[in-house]
């Protein structure tokens, strides 16, 4: 791995426990576990596509949080700047679907490993030296203040440096809990961002608008938030039709250089694992934006989220090559002999 890695990601690392084979929790009598986290399963998934990655958390200072850099390392991940802090890993149970059976999450992270970081220990400058892109979520600067400043002072800087900085403004309103209103805080820092991943709804929540769910709505948001925060140039969104837990259908537009486009629909007859799709679409993105224009990489984006349907855990392990197949169309899943 070289020692200045192209693309940054920011954020929290979980423990993710689950019962196997679509079990209900009060069914299981053991529990299968991933490392993950949004940010995280971005950088992962961009590391398996060969891309040279660093990201930045805190982990608990246990054998919990050695075994997060083990699977941090393992995908290919440079871990050198991760903290290591007095509290325990941020968790999450999930119960996978089936069907018309939705799958179900219970989280507990609000005083974890993660909210605990060092904003202060961050050398920023020095992380960024040679990066081109820098990744976040919504997520992270929902969990605490220490997350909020880190973040924030990494997007002053990244800025300063000319990243570009891709915002996924991911809005949960039950993580916001420790005083600051998430509207204004993503409002700000998105306008700290140069590419937004995201769409109507997004949009809608950061500015207080109610613009509209088809392509005139979407074309109109976009156009709005670029005039409420100029430093945005690209907007890409993913759409998702849910027919159920097991299938589902998605598509991806886009709004650059006052042009729109989308792809062409893929369907996913039998999902294997939900978690770690957006992840996807978003690590495709930035994948795409590095070596194609904006157009392939939104249909790069879209293959690859479609593909991660079909992986079981957190971080998308499909080749550029099998990413490659679908945008072409191969789709049929036959045997490679």
């Amino acid at each position: 791995m070289r020692n200045t890695p192209d693309i940054i990601t920011f954020g929290e690392v979980l423990l993710r426990l689950s019962p196997a084979e679509n079990r209900k929790l009060t069914q299981a009598k053991s529990l299968d576990f991933f490392f993950g986290g949004t940010e995280m399963n971005v950088g992962a998934s961009l590391a398996v596509l060969g891309e040279s990655v660093k990201h930045i958390t805190a982990v608990s200072d246990d054998l919990v949080g050695e075994a997060a850099l083990a699977s941090m390392r393992h995908y290919g991940l440079d871990v050198a700047d991760v903290q290591k802090v007095a509290h325990p890993m941020g968790q999450y149970i999930l119960e996978v679907g089936s069907g018309m059976r939705s799958s179900q999450i219970a989280y507990n992270r609000l005083n974890g490993s993660f909210a605990n970081i060092q904003p202060e220990n961050i050398a920023w400058d020095t992380i960024f030296e040679n990066a081109q892109f820098f990744h976040w979520t919504g997520i992270t600067p929902a969990i605490s203040e220490a997350a909020y400043q880190a973040l924030k002072a990494g997007l002053v800087s990244a800025k300063e440096r000319g990243l570009q900085i891709t915002a996924d403004p991911a809005y949960r309103s039950n993580l916001w809990q420790y005083g600051r209103k998430g509207q204004e805080v993503l409002k700000e820092l998105v306008s700290l961002s140069t590419i937004f991943i995201g769409g109507v709804n997004e949009i809608n929540e950061i500015l207080g608008t109610s613009y509209g769910l088809d392509k005139d709505g979407f074309i109109a948001a976009s156009k709005k938030l670029i005039e409420e925060c100029p430093s945005i140039t690209q907007i890409f969104d993913k759409i998702r039709t849910g027919m159920s837990a097991s299938w589902q259908k998605i598509y991806g537009r886009a709004w650059v250089d006052n042009t729109y486009f989308e792809t062409s629909e893929l369907e996913i007859t039998q999902v294997v694992d939900r978690i770690g799709t957006g992840d996807a679409y978003a690590a495709g993105l930035i994948y795409g934006l590095l070596h194609f224009d904006a157009e392939k990489a939104l249909n790069f984006a879209n293959a690859a989220c479609a593909l991660k349907h079909t992986i079981l855990g957190d971080v998308n392990l499909v080749s550029v090559a099998e990413i490659n197949e679908v945008m072409q169309g191969n789709t049929g899943g036959r045997i490679k002999r």
